[in-house]
């Protein structure tokens, strides 16, 4: 008997989930944080998905969200004309950042001291966040919203999505694009892996993976549905991917073959993404939920506790799977 996937069920938001992400992993595990429309964006535990806070002060959307790799600071895009950076311990406001038009995407430098943001104004912003009184560096040159810009190349370039539907990587210090993708029809997402060096970029139903210093393309597959975003393993071993017709896709990497497909959601899949240790991935949904996955189904990780009987277990190690003990 093949094993059935059981997802952990993330409830709370009231509208759909747009965006989310992933810290590092810290002394006291992982953490995921999730951007809704609701504009109240949610702190969890990244393992279990147990709710930990609710960043409260936003007055639209939240489009973005994202926390630094230590988990002590997030930071949030929101279409009241805003970006927040908030400290993730205590959940206070620490800063709110004046826009001049909807905010897309918020992306923490390495070192957590500078934040980039973009939106509808069609121009990427450097926040110097030890000097927040200062006027950002602005980049300018894309001529549709911003959806997605990210740090890349040890923060010294910057890659951008939009919906001019091209993607550009920019030199920090000079403000000038390096490079320029130029697709049929815009970009719906887009993750930067920076061991390898690699894009992933989705559009249409199109999932491509590209050289993130040389924008050269590594490889694409073609999914069964519009896709609106993908993530890769950490180790490279697989990707997966979510859209339109409301399923997680997994695919081995290497091969492009199609290896499991899930239904969970009862909406389309905005976003997903791998946890930092590669164990699980989290999608988020129109239906407002977010949902956990095992990257290995039966493994005993976080909230999914296999336990096989001894006689049953020496037969056949796959026959048995038991489903989480409880929802998050």
């Amino acid at each position: 008997m093949a094993m059935r996937q059981t997802p952990l069920t993330c409830s709370g938001h009231t509208r759909p989930v747009v965006d989310l992400a992933f810290s590092g992993i810290t002394p006291y595990g992982y953490f995921l944080i999730s951007a809704c429309k609701d504009g109240k964006p949610m702190l969890r535990q990244g393992d279990t998905g147990d709710w930990i806070g609710t960043f409260l002060g936003h007055k639209g959307a939240v489009w973005g969200a994202t926390l630094n790799k230590e988990a002590t600071k997030a930071a949030t895009a929101a279409a009241d004309f805003s970006a927040k950076v908030w400290d993730a311990v205590t959940g206070e406001e620490v800063l709110t950042l004046a826009h001049k038009h909807i905010v897309k995407t918020v992306d923490f430098t390495q070192d957590s001291n500078s934040l980039l943001t973009a939106g509808n104004d069609k121009l990427l912003r450097i926040y110097d966040l030890n000097k927040p009184e200062a006027e950002p560096q602005e980049i300018s040159g894309h001529t549709s919203a911003i959806k997605k810009a990210l740090w890349c190349n040890n923060d010294q370039q910057i890659l951008s999505a939009a919906d001019d539907k091209t993607i550009r990587l920019w030199d920090k210090t000079s403000s000038e694009a390096v490079k320029t993708l130029t697709f049929d029809q815009a970009v719906s997402s887009m993750e930067y892996i920076p061991d390898g060096e690699i894009l992933v970029i989705t559009y249409g139903k199109t999932v491509a993976f590209y050289n993130a210093h040389s924008l050269d393309l590594i490889k694409t597959v073609d999914a069964p549905t519009s896709i609106h975003s993908a993530s890769l393993h950490p180790d490279k071993d697989y990707f997966v991917a979510g859209g339109d017709d409301f399923k997680l896709y997994k695919y081995d990497y290497t091969t492009k073959e199609e290896m499991e497909s899930y239904k969970g959601h009862f909406g389309p899949v905005h976003c997903v993404r791998f946890s930092p240790d590669g164990e699980l991935y989290a999608s988020g949904s129109e239906d407002g939920t977010l949902r956990l996955w095992q990257t290995a189904v039966g493994k005993t990780y976080g909230l999914w506790k296999c336990v096989l009987p001894e006689e049953l277990a020496s037969e056949n190690s796959d026959a048995i799977y038991c489903p989480p003990e409880i929802k998050a």
